[in-house]
Order: C-alpha cells, then sequence, then structure tokens
C-alpha cells in the first residue's frame, strides 16, 4: 500500500473522538492579547510573540528578528510594564477581564436563542487562552462547524489578517478540520454604530459636551494603506456614521490615529501631536473616543486617558475626557449577538434542522454496527 506524504501533521487523540458525538456550532471571539503581569519578564514574552509576527512587522525576517532581540526585548519590556502597572487592576489585565465577561454575556445571549447548539469561547492572538486553547475548547464541546469572530471593528491585514494565519495554523494539525466561517469587519454594522452613538450621548447627558470630539484608531504605516490594506476608508467609515447620527457638524469631530512606533509615516493626523496642536489653538475641552478597540486595554486607558490627557492639559488645554469602550455594555453584546446570528444562517444546528434523538440513535447504532463505535 502506498504510504500518505510524511508532513509535520498532528491528528486528533483518538482516545479523545467518540464517532457517536452529536454537533455544536461554535463562535471563537478573539481578541489582541495581554501579558500575564505588569512585569518586565511577562512583558518580554508577550512582546517577543506578538512583535514576530509578519503580518505586523513586513520586513526581511533576518533583519527584523536581529533588531527585535538584539535591540527592543531589551528596552521596551521595562516601559511597558510600567505603563501596564499603571491600569492593572486585582483581577488582573483589564482587557483579560473585560472580555472574559464580553464573552460570558455573548454565550448567554446565544444560548437564550439557540439553546446548546451553540458553545462560544475566547481567544488572544497573542498571549492566553490562545487561538489554540479556544479552538480546542470548542473542539471538546463538540463544534463541528466554527465561526471566528475578531473583535477588530475595522479590518486590517496585521490585525483581522493575523487571526486568520492563527486559526488557519492550528487547523492544520487538524485530523477533521470543521466547517469554517470568518467574519472579517463589522466597521459599519448599523447596530455597532447605534450603540457607539449611544455611548457618547450618555457621556455627554452626565458630562457635558466638550469643544470637540476625537475618534482615535490604532495606527498603521501608511505603506500597508498604499499597498490596499482597507484600515484607514474602515475608520473613516466609522466615524463619519456615527458623527452622522451624532448630529455633529465638520468642525465638531476629527479622526485621528494613536500608538505608532519606528520612523517610518503612519496614518495621519497623528493623535498625540494633533491633540496638542489643538490645545495650542484655544480649544479647551474634548472628547475622546477609540471605536476601533472592542474593549478597553493599554491604549485607551494608559495611552490616552492619561499619557495624552496630559500632554493636552500641558499644551493649554483644561481637560480631555475619555469616553470608555462599549466593554460587555448590553447594546455592545447585542450588536455582536446580531452580527453572529447573521453570519450562522444556514447552519443546521442553529436552523432548527438538529437531528432529533431517535435520529441519533440511528446513528449511533449504525456507527456500532460498523465497528466505529464500542
Amino acid at each position: 500500500m502506498q504510504q500518505p506524504p510524511s508532513s509535520s501533521y498532528v491528528g486528533t487523540d483518538a482516545a479523545e473522538f467518540s464517532h457517536a458525538a452529536g454537533s455544536r456550532v461554535g463562535v471563537l471571539l478573539c481578541n489582541l492579547g495581554t501579558p500575564a503581569a505588569p512585569t518586565p519578564k511577562a512583558l518580554r514574552r508577550y512582546l517577543a510573540e506578538f512583535l514576530s509576527d509578519p503580518r505586523l512587522i513586513e520586513l526581511p525576517r533576518w533583519l527584523w528578528l536581529s533588531i527585535l532581540h538584539g535591540i527592543i526585548l531589551n528596552i521596551r519590556p521595562r516601559r511597558s510594564a510600567h505603563a501596564y502597572a499603571k491600569i492593572w487592576t486585582e483581577k488582573g489585565s483589564p482587557l483579560l477581564v473585560l472580555s472574559r465577561a464580553q464573552e460570558t454575556a455573548v454565550r448567554e445571549r446565544l444560548q437564550q436563542q439557540f439553546g446548546d447548539h451553540v458553545a462560544v469561547a475566547l481567544a488572544m492572538r497573542y498571549g492566553e487562552p490562545s487561538v489554540a486553547q479556544g479552538l480546542e475548547a470548542l473542539r471538546a464541546a463538540g463544534a463541528r462547524r466554527v465561526l471566528v469572530l475578531p473583535l477588530y471593528p475595522q479590518y486590517s491585514g496585521p490585525a483581522t489578517g493575523s487571526v486568520f494565519d492563527a486559526v488557519a495554523a492550528v487547523l492544520q494539525g487538524w485530523r477533521w478540520v470543521p466547517d469554517l466561517r470568518f467574519i472579517s469587519s463589522y466597521h459599519n454594522e448599523p447596530a455597532y454604530i447605534t450603540a457607539l452613538a449611544d455611548s457618547i450621548t450618555a457621556h455627554w447627558s452626565k458630562a457635558g459636551r466638550p469643544d470637540r470630539l476625537f475618534f482615535s484608531f490604532h495606527g498603521l504605516p501608511y505603506r500597508y494603506f498604499m499597498q490596499g490594506d482597507p484600515y484607514f476608508c474602515h475608520c473613516q467609515a466609522t466615524a463619519r456614521l456615527v458623527a452622522e447620527k451624532l448630529g455633529l457638524a465638520a468642525n465638531e469631530w476629527q479622526v485621528v490615529f494613536q500608538s505608532r512606533f519606528g520612523r517610518e509615516r503612519w496614518l495621519e493626523p497623528y493623535a498625540d501631536l494633533t491633540l496638542q496642536e489643538t490645545a495650542r489653538q484655544g480649544v479647551r475641552t474634548v472628547d475622546v473616543v477609540c471605536p476601533g478597540f472592542s474593549v478597553d486595554c493599554l491604549e485607551t486607558l494608559e495611552e490616552i486617558a492619561i499619557q495624552n490627557r496630559e500632554a493636552f492639559i500641558e499644551a493649554g488645554g483644561t481637560d480631555l475626557r475619555y469616553i470608555p469602550a462599549l466593554n460587555a455594555a448590553p447594546a455592545h453584546v447585542e450588536a455582536l449577538c446580531g452580527l453572529i446570528e447573521r453570519n450562522l444562517q444556514g447552519w443546521p444546528e442553529v436552523a432548527g434542522n438538529t437531528p432529533d434523538t431517535e435520529e441519533a440513535s440511528q446513528r449511533v447504532m449504525r456507527a456500532r454496527r460498523l465497528g466505529a463505535v464500542g
């Protein structure tokens, strides 16, 4: 008999599989990730994984990895640990704590709709729970079909595309690959836009309106945009739709981009420089909302709410107020679940076509006759 070609493939452990098992739909929620602790050691481990992703840094590997391990990982972990320590909570990393709350709320909402036919798991692209751990949790729950939802509303290759890469890499080692669907963006999802607008309105009802509203998105190298990445356009669309929902005039809001690093040109205008210039021009109060972040994290709680607030005030402004991310707010959960439900359409587990008890029993009997079930 001809032997199959050799590879690095690792199949499912047969002891963990039963041909008599039923089928469920799995939903994998995936966010960026977080270090395990606000310490230089934990940051070095996290940043080594994060900054080694070729989707993130598009330089020749030999060049970038030598820079990363020879310079960056010897300097940046301590600085990043100091920043994380400012926002760390008793329960741990805000991003992970809030993502867990989001996962729980989405699971409860979907199970109200579909019962036990849907399983939900959380994964982080970097750190833990990893994409592999999230997919394994869904497989253990009996998911034969998987919907992947990266929690990045606006598509970008370094973020959304990297989640796809990670999922594909894990599934290369599975003997039985599940049916797979992937949501690449939801930047103009009506319920998401409404949730954002309502959160801003609620903030203004308590704190009053500012002189100007800034929509701050994570930055991206400009050349990625020129090479076809739609991220810049998605960000502009999100901000425009929210501004229209709020009835804002053109001079009452602006899009900016934060979190750049390195020397090359990134998407403009830059958040820090623009906020400082705005203060010097006489604008005294600004609000900043970050629609690209599904939950609050280092970039929102420390970079915007602390660093940029201090810089804005030093430049002559009176106050910079950060409007929190949607996190696990009911309107946000409803928006995510509506998106998920629409993308699950047609799969029998959620369409009222799941096998009944009699059919399941017959399947077990057929498998037993064929020797597949003991």
